[in-house]
């Protein structure tokens, strides 16, 4: 990222102006590449199993674990969130604010990234429970998700569209939902 962002430390990052950032779309895609490798290492453990028509394809011979489940459901969960994000966008005649949507999402998800490493970090290298640490994963995502609706909805570069009830569209079907099929896929 220091090279992405020409050498801007943490702060200059976190608080540049859309209009004064470059390499936005390198950011976004190195963090959410970031985002989807830790998810998917934290909760790889919890997965009870792969589902059997994922545990029976066999590509050269190989076949996935639970991490390569995981990865793989991340990952598509965030390329259809995004394309679903961008086709939104579009078709209410905002296409603009896609890239400003994005630009400022990444900074989100950029610290949520400090924060998953250091869940994973101690998941790993720390003697926990792992039964009791899950329940605290739940309340640590739900904080997050609840504080993430919030940043959008008040951030000051008004990345969510003008009228309200496009406002209740957008977290109902691009970030509420999504976030319920992936629980389902991953742990049903």
């Amino acid at each position: 990222m220091n090279i992405v962002e020409r050498e801007a430390n943490l702060r200059d990052f976190l608080l540049q102006k859309y209009f004064d950032a470059s390499n936005n779309l390198p950011s976004w895609v190195i963090t959410s590449c970031v985002i989807a490798l830790t998810l998917s290492v934290l909760i790889s453990q919890y997965i009870p199993t792969v589902p059997k028509y994922v545990a029976d394809l066999q590509i050269l011979g190989y076949q996935l674990n639970k991490f390569g489940f995981c990865l793989i459901a991340v990952v598509f969960f965030y390329l259809i969130k995004s394309g679903l994000g961008f086709l939104f966008y579009q078709s209410i005649g905002d296409g603009k604010k896609w890239t400003i949507f994005y630009f400022t999402s990444t900074k989100f998800y950029f610290i949520l990234s400090f924060l998953l490493i250091i869940l994973c970090v101690t998941h790993y290298y720390f003697p926990v429970d792992r039964n009791k640490l899950f329940l605290y994963y739940l309340s640590f995502f739900a904080i997050v998700f609840i504080f993430k609706v919030f940043f959008y909805l008040f951030h000051k570069n008004n990345i969510l569209p003008e009228k309200w009830y496009y406002k209740f569209l957008y977290i109902c079907t691009l970030q509420i939902a999504p976030l319920l099929l992936l629980w389902k896929l991953l742990f049903f």
